[in-house]
This record gives C-alpha cells, sequence and structure tokens, in this order.
C-alpha cells in the first residue's frame, strides 16, 4: 500500500483524517495507530467493505486482505457490543461505496443532461430570466431528461423545475404537474427493465400470470412493499454467493450463537453477508416470527438488532434515538401533561402496549400479544409498572429479549418490526409513525394530520 490518506468518523458528525506513510504491518499495528492518533480509549476491531461482495463487510484479520481503496469501520468490543451497527468510520480515498447505502438528500440534485440539451436549458433559463418565457422542447428533447431522471431517482419534478424555471407549465398550479406524469410512466418503464434484468426489489412485485402467458409468475398482490423509507428493503445475493451458499453460513451463525464465548465480530460479518437471504425470508416467504428467530438467532442480540436496522436504514438506530429524543423530551413532556390531564385517555392506550408479569402469580398468557412489552417483576404491587426488574420484547407470542430499562426494550422493539417487516399496533400507529417520521426522520415528509399536528406543537416556541 502506498501512502493513503484515511478519512476517520470519530463520532456521528466529526471527520478526520490521518495519513499512511506506508502499509502497516499488522492489524494490531493498523489499530495501535489510529487509537494514538486519536486518543481512541475503547477495544475495537477493524472490518472493511468487501469489493469482491459488493461492499459487504467482512472482518479486517491479515493485513494483506485491505485493499489499495477501502473502507474500514471501528467496531467495538464485546463491552461496547450495542453500538456495533454503525460505529467509527474509516475511509480511504475514492473509497466506492455502494449507492444503495445512502440517504436520501434533502435536496434532490438534478443530474447533468446531454451537451446539446444543457446549452438549451442554459440558453433557456437566461431566456426566462429576462422574458419569462418558458422552453418549448423537441420530443426528442424531453425523452432525453425524462430518461436521465429516470434512471438516477424518482420524483423529481419539484427539483426539476426549480432547477431550471424555463420548464415550468403555465397551465398547472405547481408547474411541473405534468413533468410528474411523465416521470410515473418513464419510471414504469425503467422499473420494467430492473425486473427482466433480475433486480429483487423490483421483481418481487412484477407477477404477471394470465391466459396468454400462463408459465408466468402469478400476481404479487400479498407481497410486503417497502412502507418506511427502507433504503436496503430487498437486496440481491452478493456476487459470488447463492441461496446454498448462504444457508450454509446462516447455520455457521446458529453454530455461533449457542457458544459461550461469542465470537462477536464473525457473527457480525455473517450476519453481514446473509442480509438478502434474511430478507427474503421476511419479505418472499413471509415466515413467521417464532421460524425466523430460530432461523436467525443472532436477532435476538442487541448488537445485531442494532446492525439489521443500519442495514435497512443507513441510520445509527441508538445514537440518533437517543439524541432526538433528549432534544424534544422537556417539549413532550409539557405537551403530554396537557393532554393527559385535559382527556385522561393517553395513559389507557399506551396500557395496550404492556403487560405486566408477576413472579409468584405467573399467569400471563403472552402467546395472543402481536407486539408488546413485557414488564417482569418479583412483586404485584403498583410500583413493579415503574420500577420492573427487566423489560422483554415481545413479537407474535415470542419473548425476544429482555433489558433492564423501558426506554432500551422500547427502541429495541421499534428496531424489530422494521428488521421483520411488521405492521404497527393499530391502536399505537400514530405514536410509532411519530417514533419513525419526526424523532427518526424517516418518511418525515407523509405525516398523518396527528403527527403532523404533534409535530407543529413540538416545535412551537410557545
Amino acid at each position: 500500500m502506498a501512502q493513503s490518506n484515511l478519512h476517520i468518523h470519530t463520532s456521528m458528525d466529526i471527520v478526520r483524517k490521518m495519513t499512511l506513510a506506508s502499509c502497516p504491518e499488522s492489524v494490531t499495528e493498523l489499530e495501535k495507530m489510529t487509537k494514538e492518533k486519536f486518543k481512541i480509549d475503547f477495544d475495537f476491531c477493524l472490518s472493511y467493505e468487501d469489493p469482491d461482495f459488493d461492499g459487504q463487510l467482512c472482518s479486517l484479520i491479515d493485513i494483506e486482505e485491505l485493499p489499495q481503496k477501502a473502507v474500514l469501520k471501528l467496531v467495538r468490543s464485546q463491552s461496547d457490543a450495542s453500538s456495533i451497527a454503525s460505529d467509527d468510520t474509516i475511509i480511504l480515498p475514492h473509497a466506492m461505496t455502494p449507492e444503495r447505502t445512502q440517504r436520501w438528500p434533502d435536496v434532490c440534485p438534478v443530474p447533468a443532461f446531454t451537451y446539446e440539451v444543457e446549452l438549451i436549458l442554459v440558453e433557456g433559463n437566461l431566456n426566462h430570466e429576462r422574458t419569462g418565457k418558458t422552453l418549448k422542447l423537441s420530443r426528442g428533447q424531453k425523452h432525453d431528461i425524462l430518461e436521465t431522471l429516470a434512471s438516477k431517482m424518482h420524483m423529481v419534478a419539484e427539483a426539476l423545475v426549480t432547477t431550471h424555471p424555463c420548464l415550468k407549465e403555465p397551465g398547472t398550479q405547481t408547474g411541473w404537474y405534468g413533468w410528474k406524469n411523465s416521470l410515473k410512466f418513464k419510471m414504469g418503464n425503467f422499473c420494467t427493465k430492473l425486473s427482466r434484468a433480475g433486480y429483487s426489489e423490483v421483481a418481487v412485485n412484477s407477477g404477471k400470470r394470465s391466459r396468454n402467458n400462463p408459465d408466468k409468475q402469478s400476481p404479487h398482490t400479498d407481497i410486503k412493499r417497502p412502507k418506511r423509507a427502507e433504503v436496503n428493503f430487498l437486496p440481491n445475493f452478493p456476487k459470488g454467493e447463492d441461496g446454498s451458499s448462504l444457508e450454509r453460513q446462516r447455520l455457521q451463525i446458529v453454530d455461533e450463537v449457542i457458544r459461550t464465548d461469542k465470537n462477536l465480530p464473525l457473527i457480525a460479518k455473517l450476519m453481514q453477508t446473509t442480509f438478502s437471504l434474511r430478507r427474503k425470508e421476511v419479505i418472499n416467504d413471509d415466515l413467521p416470527v417464532g421460524e425466523i428467530l430460530e432461523r436467525w438467532p443472532a436477532l435476538k442480540m442487541e448488537s445485531q438488532i442494532c446492525a439489521e436496522f443500519h442495514r435497512i436504514t443507513n441510520i445509527n438506530l441508538k445514537n440518533h434515538f437517543y439524541s432526538e429524543l433528549d432534544r424534544h423530551v422537556p417539549r413532550l413532556q409539557s405537551l403530554f401533561r396537557k393532554k393527559a390531564a385535559r382527556t385522561g385517555k393517553v395513559s389507557e392506550v399506551l396500557d395496550q402496549l404492556f403487560n405486566t408479569y408477576d413472579r409468584q402469580v405467573n399467569e400471563l398468557q403472552i402467546d395472543n400479544i402481536p407486539v408488546g412489552l413485557l414488564l417482569i417483576s418479583a412483586t404485584s404491587t403498583d410500583a413493579a409498572v415503574f420500577c420492573p426488574e427487566k423489560v422483554a420484547v415481545v413479537l407474535e407470542g415470542n419473548t425476544v429479549v429482555d433489558f433492564p430499562t423501558f426506554s432500551d426494550a422500547f427502541v429495541m422493539l421499534f428496531a424489530l418490526i422494521y428488521g421483520l417487516h411488521l405492521s404497527y399496533p393499530k391502536d399505537l400507529a400514530n405514536t410509532f409513525d411519530f417514533i419513525q417520521k419526526v424523532l427518526m426522520g424517516l418518511e418525515d415528509g407523509k405525516l398523518k394530520p396527528r403527527v403532523l399536528s404533534l409535530k407543529n406543537d413540538l416545535l412551537s416556541t410557545e
């Protein structure tokens, strides 16, 4: 390895740079250099995105395995395993990070078009600025714009006319409604091409069996579709892997999880590689929760619950959740007191999420609980609700994992709902929508009226 510049994410929003004059002789030496340079006071191991497996995360065991240009991640040791999902990151220059792991930008960038169209748009924008006249495109020019946009992103009509005001449609209220419809049809054609090419996230919904085509797959009307801003919903198998090879790695995970001395980096690596197989079982096969947890016991580990959420959304679960919660708690408490005092109904609905288990009575049946938290206490006093010994996450009658605090149990419940693609409890749909869209910022542009009202109250300065 020649001289390399490393970009090191030492926290959620601080990026540091380290220059290596030559390749370290070992992984241990690289870890030591990183610790000394940035004064890191916790133990960690290194993982890297392997270009041979479409950027899948692999543990760095031998320094010779490290590509000349690579993306490295700091993975905390077992004592800090809860943050293994998205820890600090080391990025070597010009690293090829897969586009599918990037979050949707707040401002939609408009891609560059062909040289001919770019010249026409520049002239059209200048003319629009002087005279206010819009630009009339030929059929070929419009086709070029739509083809380019369709291959890059969906629903960018508003960004298009904002960047190029000469393309506004005077006959529509928004100025871009016609562009939106044209993009819709163009995206339909684009999705058809992706489906025929074997792209799983599109092909999963493309069954078109008919009288004239009896050999095709039946219409997939019951398939679970992405609905919560998932970045990676149903990815293809990694390059060089198939169902059989991934199944062997799944069995390796099962063997590793039951060990007393678990190899956490190995489990993380295997869970990353088998992510596509797991999503196929969750989305396509629609397996019950109990069967999924039996086949993937690592999903009962806090570190892998966080990691799975990160694979799906590209968000650090606990860091993001608690930072946003801390920011909003004072205002939330004030609003909660006012509304609870006025209606008295808030606590009644929240009670449906919890069940209390008394070790002495031992009569609670959880088989019929689809989604909930189980408060476990040795006594049956009212104080047990406020200070339980532990709080267990329950899904479809299965006790998945327990935690010492309610907050940790709740955020893991939210993550498992994402990881297993479950529906929100009906009576608490607005509560989980608020967590998802306001606190976590996932699909926050589409808020239900009640959630929008709460968000407005939350952000109010009164």
